[in-house]
C-alpha cells in the first residue's frame, strides 16, 4: 500500500523527470517593404558618427531613426524629411484595421502622429519631419499591410520637385528611400507587411 502511494503520489508530481518540451514561439518572418514604383529602398543606417536631426536617416546605425531630436521612436516607426522650409508634405500612415494616425491620438493598435509640419504654429521651425510611431515600448505591432502615403499638400515658395526622404524602422532594423514630388497635390504610396 505505501509503495502504491508512492508511486501515485510520484506521478502526481512528475517524480522529478524533465517536462514535456514546449513548443518553440513562432519565429517572426522579416517585414517586407513594397516601395513606390521607379524607388529602391536602402539601408537608412549611414555610419557618420553622431545622430544627425531631421533627417530619417540612422546615422549612428543603433536602429532609431533621429533620437535625441525630440522625435518619438516605438518599434515601428515610419519618418519623412524634406529640407525646403515653405513646403507641406503631408505623412498619412494606415494601419492593417484601416485606421489612420493622428497628431495625439493613438489608433487602437497604437500608432500616433506626434509632428505635423510645417504646422500653423510654427513648432517645426524649418526643419520638417513629420513622424509616425508605435506607441509604448512593449506593446507587439499588428501584424498585416501598413499603407504609408506622402503627398505634397502646399509647394509654396519650395523648388520642385520636391525632394523627401523616407526612413522606416521596424523593430531594430532601419531602411528608407529618397523619392520626389513633382506637383501640389502629387502622392507616393508605399506599405510594408507585419
Amino acid at each position: 500500500m505505501v509503495r502504491r502511494a508512492l508511486w501515485m503520489s510520484c506521478l502526481s508530481v512528475a517524480c522529478g523527470s524533465p517536462a514535456p518540451p514546449r513548443p518553440s514561439p513562432p519565429v517572426a518572418a522579416e517585414p517586407a517593404m513594397h516601395a513606390p514604383e521607379g524607388v529602391t529602398l536602402d539601408e537608412a543606417c549611414v555610419t557618420t558618427g553622431p545622430e544627425l536631426c531631421f533627417d530619417a536617416i540612422d546615422n549612428n546605425c543603433n536602429g532609431l531613426l533621429d533620437e535625441g531630436c525630440g522625435v518619438q521612436s516605438g518599434l515601428v516607426q515610419i519618418a519623412a524629411a524634406w529640407s525646403e522650409e515653405s513646403a507641406d508634405v503631408d505623412l498619412v500612415v494606415t494601419d492593417p484595421e484601416g485606421e489612420t494616425a493622428k497628431v495625439g491620438s493613438p489608433t487602437a493598435g497604437g500608432l500616433v502622429k506626434d509632428r505635423d509640419c510645417p504646422g500653423s504654429d510654427r513648432r517645426c521651425r524649418g526643419q520638417n519631419l513629420e513622424n509616425v510611431f508605435l506607441e509604448g515600448g512593449d506593446v507587439e505591432p499588428r501584424r498585416g499591410t501598413y499603407t504609408v502615403t506622402l503627398r505634397l499638400e502646399k509647394a509654396g515658395k519650395a523648388r520642385l520637385p520636391l525632394s523627401v526622404r523616407v526612413g522606416v524602422r521596424l523593430g531594430q532594423r532601419t531602411t528608407g528611400f529618397s523619392t520626389t514630388l513633382a506637383a501640389q497635390g502629387e502622392t507616393r504610396t508605399f506599405s510594408f507587411d507585419l
